[in-house]
């Protein structure tokens, strides 16, 4: 069964599961572990050294390895439609990486603007390329230990912004929606809320540049 089919299996059976009120601490809890295993991921398939023990956070685990596996899944689409995009976000944002706040004010501006006019489901996945990318960056320049503040400053921004909407989704399980049963028109829109979350990315670069 593939990964698609599983999901709506997933989807239906367990809603009861996550068919309670969140708190905020477990939806940021949840957030980072999803943060560490994408930045995992894509440390990962550049062929650079970084191990997940280097994080303090456990293994995900129960639904949430598969809103995982969904998440990395949007996030190839995504960076699939603007390759360069979700790349050397470092160097589009002119910083340093060898400077924790450096590092967490810009990822945290980013992501601010991202959402400015409305959150979805592509906005956030588009938000969690981003923090991989700026990771990816960290790790080649020889900043490993800032995977640390990346994941900590994903956080504090869905802590921020992102709990209120999480919770009126019932969690993260929402996001299991997004490949269930995808037609070509709901395919239209998902690819439509990226694109237009990708020139939101460009928009908010100009203007963290321009500080």
């Amino acid at each position: 069964m593939n990964v698609f089919a599983r999901s709506s299996v997933l989807a239906a059976e367990m809603m009861d599961v996550f068919d309670r009120t969140h708190t905020e601490k477990e939806l940021v809890f949840q957030s980072k572990e999803l943060c560490r295993d994408f930045i995992h991921s894509r440390i990962t398939r550049e062929g650079l050294s970084w191990s997940k023990v280097e994080l303090d956070l456990p293994e995900p685990r129960g639904v949430l390895v598969d809103v995982s596996v969904v998440l990395l899944k949007l996030g190839d689409e995504l960076e699939c439609m603007r390759p360069y995009v979700y790349r050397n976000i470092a160097k589009q944002l002119n910083i340093s990486v060898s400077v924790e706040a450096v590092v967490s004010d810009a990822f945290l501006s980013v992501a601010t603007e991202v959402i400015a006019m409305g959150i979805t489901w592509g906005k956030v996945v588009a938000i969690y390329a981003v923090a991989a990318g700026l990771a990816v960056d960290c790790v080649r320049l020889g900043h490993p230990v800032m995977v640390h503040t990346i994941v900590d400053s994903l956080g504090e921004f869905v802590r921020r912004s992102l709990v209120p909407w999480l919770k009126k989704r019932g969690g993260w399980v929402d996001i299991l929606k997004c490949v269930v049963n995808m037609d070509s028109r709901a395919h239209v829109h998902w690819l439509s809320t990226a694109v237009l979350t990708w020139r939101e990315f460009i928009k908010t670069m100009y203007v963290y540049l321009t500080k």
